[in-house]
């Protein structure tokens, strides 16, 4: 019997491993795109080719503890255009977590589905669904982990790579990415799920990372998540401050993500105070020194505390078209994991796929 293939953080997979998910979300983007558009003329849709239909008649289950926008509509977008029907379970549908425990859930559930995308709280409870269940496991959101947010900011960058390489041309629904000359990208806010993905996969694709968060211990990486990073020799290309603007020091890209995340509103006076000083700003990062034509990502939802509207909404933003690619990323791994169970590319390797 075939091993279950799970995704718990892009640490699990190799650089080229990830480029081909990535490379695979560009494509089924611009195969669906005109499938989802509005039909003004009389071309027929039986000219378009269809995007993968690896889960048609199956069906995944989405299993949120916490309260998504971004990936749950992608993740039912996504299914739908695969030819499949995503079942959302919220944590006041089902017995998880409540009167089952995630063993019996993984089993269950996997029983019914034929994948199974999880956003929860503790890291551990994701390990024992994916120990458990017999269909594949993806990690929508852990306390240590968000492997698909980092796929999304992956695919914006590559599709806005002209912007970093004035000789790179726009991409096209017709060519591969192009690839990312090394950047130089910055973190400023708090050591949560989005930056440990960011640590264990930027500097295995030619990255280099500035990081700047308050000295405290509770913003810094937790032990495991650093052992991955040194485990993959991440930590050599690496920086790391508690003073934001040696963070921006010639960064092409700034990204900052919530202070406050959901389970943490009882330390939101503190949490503010610790951060303050840290809102992303254009003089923040003409003092630090950031390259002129740097360019602002955030995982959404955003606060005011974390970034100013003339960065968030100007020129320099790349968050929309980042959130809107958290569809096409999520429907590539959907594709690669629940469809043909071949996450890694092993089979695709050996011909099979």
């Amino acid at each position: 019997m075939s091993v279950v293939p799970h995704l718990m953080t892009l640490a699990d997979l190799t650089g080229p491993q990830i480029n081909r998910l990535v490379n695979h979300a560009h494509h089924l983007k611009h195969l669906s795109l005109p499938w989802l558009a509005a039909q003004r003329t009389t071309k027929k849709k039986s000219n378009l080719r269809m995007p993968s239909q690896s889960l048609f008649n199956k069906s995944i289950a989405l299993l949120f503890s916490k309260r998504s926008t971004r990936t749950r509509v992608a993740a039912e977008t996504a299914s739908v255009l695969l030819g499949g029907h995503a079942l959302f379970l919220g944590s006041s549908d089902i017995q998880f977590g409540v009167n089952e425990t995630p063993r019996d859930s993984a089993r269950v559930i996997g029983g019914m589905c034929q994948g199974i995308f999880a956003r929860v709280g503790a890291h551990e409870e994701i390990e024992e669904l994916a120990k458990y269940s017999p269909v594949p496991v993806l990690n929508a959101l852990s306390s240590f982990w968000h492997p698909t947010q980092v796929l999304a900011d992956l695919l914006t960058l590559h599709e806005h790579a002209h912007l970093f390489s004035p000789d790179t041309p726009p991409p096209t629904p017709t060519k591969p990415l192009s690839p990312l000359r090394p950047l130089t990208i910055a973190y400023v806010g708090d050591s949560a799920n989005v930056l440990h993905d960011m640590l264990v996969t930027y500097p295995r694709l030619g990255h280099q990372l500035r990081i700047a968060s308050p000295p405290q211990p509770q913003y810094q990486p937790p032990k495991l998540v650093w052992d991955r990073v040194v485990e993959l020799g991440c930590d050599k290309h690496i920086f790391w401050s508690s003073d934001p603007r040696e963070a921006v020091k010639n960064a092409d890209v700034v990204i900052t993500d919530t202070w406050i995340s959901m389970g943490q509103e009882a330390e939101k006076a503190q949490r503010l105070n610790d951060f303050a000083g840290y809102q992303v700003t254009e003089a923040l990062c003409r003092e630090g020194g950031a390259n002129p034509d740097w360019k602002f990502l955030h995982c959404l939802p955003r606060k005011q505390d974390e970034v100013d509207d003339e960065v968030f909404y100007g020129p320099r933003s790349l968050v929309f078209p980042e959130a809107d690619n958290r569809k096409w990323t999520i429907m590539a791994a959907f594709d690669l994991l629940f469809g043909k169970w071949d996450i890694t590319g092993e089979k695709a390797l050996k011909g099979v796929e």
